[in-house]
């Protein structure tokens, strides 16, 4: 929802953030209390002084169920916090703990989201999300179905092969001034892309994302708490999340209407955009919301190479915030859009918007 004189500023003031193709060395815990403390060392706060603390990731990934408790072990066992979880993407948990701080009870929020898939199958894990009565049973994996929605697109002219790669190339040339990017770089050719063979058709390996293993952290302040820990916070202007049918066959996969209503809902054309950093599994899926979003030349794209370039199941819509977030918060931009996706094929969508003062 767009934020209105009823509501209580709150921004961003601290992220922390990393992703890897295998995290080998440490286990989830270990790398949450390294960007934790990063996060909170970056703004001089303390466990004692966050309000409340909210956290993303899912059991299914992990293999182990109220696999989230052992992870609060980064945050401090004692004292007691005032702690919630949402078992999806952490974006939504930092949506959980935007109207947390709205409610006016505290002034400062921890989020934080994970996820490492490379200790598993992530096809399978996403498989289970599908109609448990006529789609799960049948094991499909998560990029033969994004292969159907980009096959709709092509056949019905919405985009091109060529754009497919245009989009691949974006993505690895930006990640590779990110040292997250799992996949990126400055040599990449269009040609090179061009020829690559389809490995879900119509899809090539440069149009799927690069499954990646990682986490983030967030720390939220609202009012004049936001301003003196930080320089120059990035206000959250609006926020929203909606979502489409469950049922794949009632919806038009070649649109994403969830993502457009809760773009328009969070006010994103109220003013131009510096930069976007969008959510999508396929280089498809990005020209999608591209479209939804009606992104023009003057709004730069994913710089941080996008989830094309690393995608964390769990953290990857709340590194797109953090990614925005950061740089408003060093000045290299002054309003950006988030986002954050859920579901097959685009099917529930969180937009956000950041600006600086």
């Amino acid at each position: 929802m767009s934020k209105s004189n009823s509501f209580r500023d709150v921004a961003v003031v601290s992220v922390a953030s990393h992703q890897t193709k295998i995290l080998s060395e440490v286990n989830e815990v270990q790398l949450m209390a390294d960007l934790i403390s990063n996060c909170r060392n970056s703004v001089g706060v303390t466990q004692e002084e966050i309000g409340f603390t909210c956290s993303g990731s899912s059991d299914f990934l992990a293999g182990q169920a109220f696999s989230f408790v052992h992870t609060l072990d980064s945050v401090g066992a004692f004292p007691p916090i005032s702690e919630s979880h949402v078992e999806m993407d952490g974006a939504f948990a930092l949506y959980e703990a935007w109207v947390k701080l709205q409610i006016g009870e505290v002034d400062t929020a921890l989020v934080y989201s994970y996820g490492k898939p490379s200790a598993g199958s992530i096809i399978d894990v996403l498989a289970t999300q599908l109609d448990p009565y006529y789609v799960s049973p049948l094991w499909p994996d998560c990029f033969s179905i994004a292969a159907l929605q980009a096959r709709l697109l092509l056949d019905k002219g919405l985009i091109t092969l060529e754009k497919m790669a245009e989009t691949s190339m974006r993505s690895q040339m930006n990640g590779s001034d990110n040292p997250n990017a799992v996949r990126s770089s400055k040599d990449v050719s269009f040609e090179n892309l061009m020829n690559e063979p389809a490995i879900v058709d119509p899809l090539r390996a440069s149009d799927i994302s690069e499954i990646a293993d990682g986490g983030c952290a967030i720390i939220l302040a609202a009012g004049d708490k936001a301003k003196l820990l930080c320089e120059r916070p990035a206000w959250i202007k609006g926020i929203d999340h909606r979502v489409d049918s469950h049922t794949l066959g009632v919806r038009d996969l070649t649109r994403s209407p969830s993502a457009f209503l809760a773009a328009e809902k969070a006010g994103i054309n109220t003013d131009r955009l510096d930069l976007a950093e969008i959510h999508g599994m396929t280089s498809a899926q990005e020209l999608i919301l591209e479209k939804e979003f009606d992104l023009n030349e003057e709004t730069r794209v994913n710089l941080s190479g996008g989830s094309l370039a690393s995608d964390t199941m769990m953290a990857s819509g709340l590194i797109r915030i953090s990614e925005v977030a950061s740089r408003i918060i060093s000045g290299q931009a002054d309003r950006g859009l988030a986002h954050a996706t859920s579901g097959p094929c685009l099917q529930q969508n969180l937009v956000c918007i950041l600006e600086g003062e």
